[in-house]
């Protein structure tokens, strides 16, 4: 019997509970393995569901780019190319008249020649978010349809995008999601140094699955090798999932704006315009000691002409205009996210078309970089259907790491024991096995983690309340166990 195989016998019950301080054996890592074999059963055994959910919606969300462009194809694409395009006021106008109870906001021209012109507008009856996009053929100004949207995502898109984050069940639903992004990384990691450290006859098992091996030791071989692959996608996927989360979002955000990595806006502000602040969402209450904003911008050179002056000054690729609001002038961006990106900003003068401000992405913090390319390669759009395979791959992954994981903990269960039995975790006590040098960064590390992710800091004292427990439960156990005898 190899070593390997000893490892996965069993342990009957009562050793099991006898054995609450494993003994002092070999350096660190043989203390803090054992450590991490509990924590990381505990994280699979209970969080383990709800990264099952999150790759599941995460499936669905990665395959919603190429099924909206067939769902929505009448809005997206014109019937025939023509030979030039229509002026954009012309096409708005046209948009106007489909919708005339909404209020344009913006106007997204064509990015292909195939694609519609996107009208934006603010509509009544809209939910939080919504707006109503009305899609115009550019050729004829002939109107293709008209859809809720959430940003640039159809309703397919956007509502596959709610169920994701939160499955459709508000603030509750967001605690699911931040909780799973908090504990993916701290399982996919705990995993990675559990399966380096195994000791193996063959190093090409660390790589690829021992297909001789045949049982439990089967199943972990394809739970290691597959997680071993998976382990950068997923770390990459819960960092920036965390950066759309309540509670650690919000502590990234601050310390992305002290070490100057927040990501930098145009200056869109008219010439004797009041101070907009910071907060574009801002309630709109006047005061008494309060000026008056100014109205309105009268002198207007239109939208192709503010259009034609960002083009000239170099933001050409898949534009996004957003036209002029009180004390602001129009604000024209590129939004292609594909590599090479193209995501400058323009401000126009409504009044003479003249160039106000620009802001070039090469300018940008590299936090913000950082953060722009992550968040994108998270929503599938750095590198397109390449992108979304990847994810749709890291999807299924965790699906299937999850189901080799809980099978392995049914077959650790005591084949012996009548009536229903389940696998038991590591021993407890591993942590007294640690050294102090070791011990105390650890548990430092540990609480400015938990800090700094609340979701994860919780369950984690959740975790270790009922570990408590259980300890003490089987310590009761024990002592009436001679007594009964």
């Amino acid at each position: 019997m190899s070593l390997d195989e000893i490892k996965d016998v069993p342990v009957p019950a009562r050793d099991a509970e006898a054995q609450d301080v494993p003994p002092t054996t070999g350096g660190t890592w043989a203390a803090l393995r054992p450590l991490l074999l509990r924590l990381h059963f505990y994280a699979g055994l209970l969080v383990a569901p709800l990264l099952f959910l999150a790759a599941t919606t995460g499936l669905l969300y990665a395959g919603s780019w190429q099924a909206e462009r067939i769902l929505y194809s009448d809005q997206l694409t014109v019937d025939r190319v023509g030979g030039s395009v229509l002026p954009l006021g012309q096409q708005v106008k046209a948009a106007q008249s489909a919708a005339p109870e909404g209020k344009v906001l913006g106007v997204w021209p064509a990015p292909e020649a195939e694609a519609t012109t996107r009208v934006i507008m603010e509509s009544p009856g809209l939910g939080e978010g919504e707006t109503l996009t009305v899609f115009v053929d550019p050729y004829t100004a002939d109107v293709r349809g008209q859809l809720t949207t959430a940003g640039d995502a159809l309703p397919l898109r956007a509502w596959l995008s709610e169920f994701h984050s939160s499955l459709q069940l508000g603030e509750f639903g967001r605690n699911y999601s931040e909780l799973a992004a908090s504990w993916l990384w701290v399982v996919a990691l705990g995993g990675l140094a559990l399966w380096i450290g195994r000791r193996r006859a063959r190093k090409a098992d660390l790589v690829l699955p021992d297909r001789k091996a045949t049982g439990r030791r089967r199943t972990l071989s394809w739970h290691g090798t597959v997680g071993l692959w998976a382990v950068a996608g997923l770390v990459v996927l819960s960092a920036t999932g965390l950066t759309w989360s309540k509670y650690a979002g919000e502590n990234i955000g601050q310390v992305q704006d002290r070490l100057g990595g927040a990501t930098p806006s145009v200056s869109a502000k008219l010439d004797g315009a009041a101070s907009a602040g910071s907060d574009e969402h801002a309630g709109h209450v006047m005061t008494e000691d309060m000026e008056m904003p100014p109205p309105p911008p009268t002198a207007d050179v239109g939208i192709d002409r503010a259009v034609a002056a960002a083009r000239a000054a170099g933001v050409t690729e898949s534009l996004r205009v957003t036209l002029p609001a009180q004390g602001k002038g129009y604000v024209i961006k590129e939004a292609d996210k594909q590599v090479p990106v193209h995501l400058d900003t323009v401000a126009v003068d409504p009044a003479d078309g003249r160039i106000m401000d620009e802001l070039r992405f090469a300018d940008y913090p590299l936090l913000a970089k950082l953060t722009r390319f992550g968040i994108d390669l998270h929503m599938g759009q750095t590198f397109g259907i390449v992108n979304q395979l990847a994810l749709a791959a890291l999807a299924v992954a965790v699906m299937f790491l999850v189901g080799w994981g809980y099978r392995m903990w049914w077959m650790r269960r005591p084949t012996k024991e009548r009536g229903l039995s389940f696998g038991r975790p590591q021993p407890r006590g591993a942590w007294r096995r640690l050294p102090v040098t070791a011990l105390l960064p650890l548990a430092c590390v540990t609480a400015l983690v938990g800090w700094f992710v609340p979701l994860l800091g919780i369950s984690l004292l959740v975790f270790l309340a009922g570990d408590i427990a259980l300890g003490f439960a089987a310590a009761r156990r024990r002592a009436k166990a001679p007594q009964q005898a």
